[in-house]
């Protein structure tokens, strides 16, 4: 894929969603002072460019009924990699995974369960797939910051706004 070029209407949008994604699109404009048909036709093509990929709720686990949060540090054959990715993602409990570069313990996967019991089936699900585990840390809490680079600038384009917009990022 190439470059995306982003402009700030187009970060201030991104910041806006990060902050709350079940906004609308006339709140977001109204935040980012351009109109509803601008932050619309903006939002397609951000999707369409793969820039957004998806809109996903924050879940407290413990709450939903998981209490028990582990993250496994694993190797995987990184020729095989691409292949089991969907592999481990279909086992039960898998919320994420993390592919990292370079080094032994190259794969990062997150998992959810209510007992111990149930962690081990998981591990031993995984460690079926092929991959070698080195750890299992409790994760007790996850923050995400949104970028603060989202944040509306100063700059000339920063107050652009056209409802003739036809979805186009700046600079394609």
């Amino acid at each position: 894929m190439d470059d995306i070029l982003l402009d700030d209407v187009d970060r201030s949008i991104l910041h806006q969603l990060q902050l709350n994604a079940r906004q609308t699109n006339t709140e977001i404009a109204e935040k980012v002072n351009v109109t509803s048909t601008t932050v619309r036709n903006r939002l397609d093509k951000l999707e369409d460019e793969g820039v957004i990929r998806g809109y996903h709720p924050e879940i407290n686990y413990e709450q939903a009924g998981y209490p028990l949060h582990i993250m496994f540090v694993c190797t995987i054959d990184p020729n095989k990699l691409e292949s089991l990715r969907e592999q481990i993602l279909d086992v039960r409990g898998v919320v994420t995974t993390r592919d990292l570069l370079g080094g032994e313990r190259n794969v990062h996967i997150e998992v959810v369960a209510g007992t111990i019991g149930e962690i081990e089936e998981i591990r031993n699900e995984l460690v079926d797939l092929g991959m070698t585990m080195h750890s299992s840390e409790i994760i007790s809490e996850t923050k995400v910051q949104s970028w603060d680079h989202f944040y509306p600038r100063t700059e000339p384009d920063a107050g652009q706004d056209d409802d003739s917009d036809d979805g186009s990022i700046t600079g394609q």
